[in-house]
């Protein structure tokens, strides 16, 4: 993928709008899913106030080094209970870059979820989408398990 291109990323979750939104929205569960397979983010470190205006922020910290931590601070600009989350993430310190997540109803009460991000303007990921995709593989175990 070329640096200048907006991130898509699509998925279907087999759990209803509420219980995909409220992965994303509620410390307990953000802390158990977020993040690329080798890292993790500590419960202690996430921090949620899910309202226009609010954040999401959280550290994710590398398995094989602990000591290699980067902070994801998230302002968010537009929620929309169950349906929206918008704001501008902050990595790291330094690459700053919009993401939307737009949860959608599907057949048989599942939950297609719709994730728009601009391209970061610093190379602290050289495939984004890749993060996202594996990020959201382990939610899909989290909503499986939580059934």
């Amino acid at each position: 993928m070329s640096h200048g291109e907006e991130i898509h990323v699509s998925r279907v979750f087999d759990a209803s709008r509420e219980l995909v939104f409220r992965a994303f929205t509620d410390p307990d569960q953000l802390g158990q899913w977020f993040g690329p397979e080798g890292f993790s983010v500590p419960f202690e470190t996430v921090h949620s106030d899910a309202r226009a205006g609010g954040f999401l922020r959280f550290v994710l910290v590398s398995d094989a080094d602990p000591g290699h931590r980067t902070p994801v601070d998230a302002t968010l600009s537009e929620v929309v209970e169950d349906e929206l989350l918008v704001g501008h993430a902050e990595i790291g310190g330094t690459a700053r870059t919009r993401v939307r997540l737009e949860f959608l109803d599907q057949p048989g009460g599942r939950t297609g979820l719709e994730l728009r991000q601009d391209p970061s303007s610093h190379g602290l990921c050289s495939d984004p989408e890749a993060v996202w995709e594996s990020s959201f593989t382990r939610l899909d175990s989290l909503l499986r398990h939580s059934r």
